[in-house]
């Protein structure tokens, strides 16, 4: 296929959350992650979309959650289907008309018109459109001075909630599940303009084929080259496809949608220690992990890398790459329902990730935890 030309993306500007509990999202976001609130839903905002909303910004993240006001909002017709999820992605472009014009010509379907909207700073436009996973759509905007991050918003007071001390600064790619992802692909290629990046295959019963349970995945990374957005998209593999973790994902949200969104920082070490100390729950790593860590270091092209690995698994951080001296260093936060011990929270969680010249995604962290998990069983068998 010939390369298409590029809707001019901009960045992620970033993701809207539905939630069943919009304080409890505050609490988390201000308090835990130290992000500042930086916008709320105006009155009249509210009563139009029968929602209550909250912005949590550091460096350039934006998270929005909604939770409902009564029935027949966006928030309350996503939640009757779903735990707590996203349900936008917003991504802010060059030239609104332009992204407009390809969309529809490559097929995609608008739910609306371009909406212009007006501020003391200047324009904001922006249109929506679907997508082939579950109920989550994308918008597209174009800021002209447009000073609020959303039609219908007020602003915070000064220094409401956190001071980013944790140092968040981007989006560095969304990962979605699918119970089959090849339209996903397929149109992130033909209507989206995107290109193939990266991907990985594994399961466990590659660690040990005489097993009878177990949990694969396949994985596949569409980027857009000229704004560096990112999307992984992850689907179930056999030969066990009911108990892979992807597939376990698909049921608890049901449906397709968003897993994770990872958030770069500049120093993982000091985020991490920070919010464990802040009383933020990542999922465990198995001690077996850092027992081979060195090897994989030495034999995986990396080399060497800079941090200690005795700090390393204090903090249960993942290595992973393929070049010399370049790598990544990552840890996820634990989903959701287990943060809160509720299952309405859903199964979404966030990704940290630092980034040492490794463009990659961990490929080397899937085989490595799934043996590391396979000799933790196997050391508590008799």
């Amino acid at each position: 296929m010939a390369k298409l030309e590029s809707l001019g993306i901009k960045r992620i500007e970033g993701i809207h959350y539905y939630v069943h509990d919009l304080e409890r999202s505050r609490r988390f976001y201000t308090q835990l992650f130290d992000f500042a609130e930086t916008w709320r839903s105006g009155p009249e905002l509210e009563r139009a979309g029968r929602q209550r909303s909250a912005c949590f910004s550091a460096g350039n993240i934006n998270v929005v959650c909604s939770e409902p006001i009564g029935p027949g909002g966006r928030a309350a017709r996503f939640l009757a289907k779903h735990p707590d999820g996203v349900g936008t992605l917003v991504f802010e472009v060059f030239d609104l008309e332009h992204t407009f014009r390809l969309l529809e010509a490559r097929g995609g379907t608008a739910l609306d018109d371009i909406q212009t909207f007006q501020d003391e700073g200047g324009t904001l436009r922006q249109f929506s459109i679907t997508t082939p996973f579950g109920d989550c759509t994308f918008r597209f905007r174009e800021r002209k001075g447009y000073r609020a991050m959303y039609p219908g918003a007020v602003a915070t007071p000064a220094g409401t909630g956190g001071k980013n001390r944790f140092g968040f600064a981007e989006i560095d790619h969304v990962t979605s599940n699918f119970q089959t992802m090849k339209p996903m692909l397929l149109w992130l290629e033909h209507v989206l303009g995107f290109e193939e990046l990266w991907h990985v295959a594994f399961h466990t019963s590659d660690v040990d084929a005489k097993r009878k349970t177990g949990s694969g995945l396949k994985s596949i990374v569409m980027w857009d080259p000229p704004s560096f957005v990112r999307f992984a998209n992850n689907e179930p593999a056999r030969p066990f496809f009911k108990s892979s973790q992807i597939n376990i994902f698909n049921e608890e949200l049901r449906g397709d949608g968003v897993q994770h969104v990872a958030l770069t920082v500049d120093d993982i070490v000091s985020a991490v220690r920070g919010l464990r100390q802040a009383g933020v729950t990542f999922m465990p790593t198995p001690a077996s992990y850092y027992e081979m860590l060195p090897g994989r270091i030495a034999h995986s092209g990396i080399g060497k890398i800079d941090e200690d690995i005795a700090i390393l698994q204090e903090l249960e951080i993942l290595v992973d790459g393929a070049e010399h001296h370049a790598y990544m260093l990552q840890i996820f936060l634990k989903e959701a329902a287990g943060l809160y011990g509720d299952s309405k929270a859903g199964p979404f969680f966030f990704e940290i990730i630092q980034r040492k010249g490794d463009r990659g995604f961990g490929a080397g962290n899937f085989r490595a935890l799934f043996e590391s998990i396979e000799r933790e069983q196997q050391k508590g068998q008799p």
